[in-house]
């Protein structure tokens, strides 16, 4: 059973910063592609990072240059940096994995406010 969990959601002052993690299990990890998403409440669920198995990287344009993608295959876990947060970074974050089929975490929440 394929499992995928983030976590290091929370609350944080404007400027602040969290790191994200994706634990995933029950797939051959370093075989699968990773996205990070988000939902913020009353809109489209967007893309805001991706990682290929090749570790090539691409951000939203709302998100480069304050965060960064990463991936550590041997522990089966990919995360998210996010610096100089904002109150427009407030969503539900989720982990997506694929390859030929694709696996979505429950997400976690971040809140950007003062």
């Amino acid at each position: 059973q394929v499992q995928v969990v983030e976590s290091g959601g929370g609350l944080v002052q404007p400027g602040g910063s969290l790191r994200l993690s994706c634990v995933v299990s029950g797939i051959s990890f370093s075989l699968f592609h990773l996205n990070w998403f988000r939902q913020a409440p009353g809109k489209q669920r967007e893309l805001v990072a991706s990682i290929l198995t090749d570790s090539n990287t691409h951000y939203a344009d709302s998100v480069t240059g304050r965060f960064t993608i990463s991936r550590d295959d041997a522990v089966n876990t990919a995360y998210l940096q996010m610096n100089s947060l904002k109150p427009e970074d407030t969503a539900v974050y989720y982990c997506n994995v694929y390859r030929f089929q694709s696996y979505w975490g429950q997400g976690t929440q971040v809140t950007v406010s003062s």
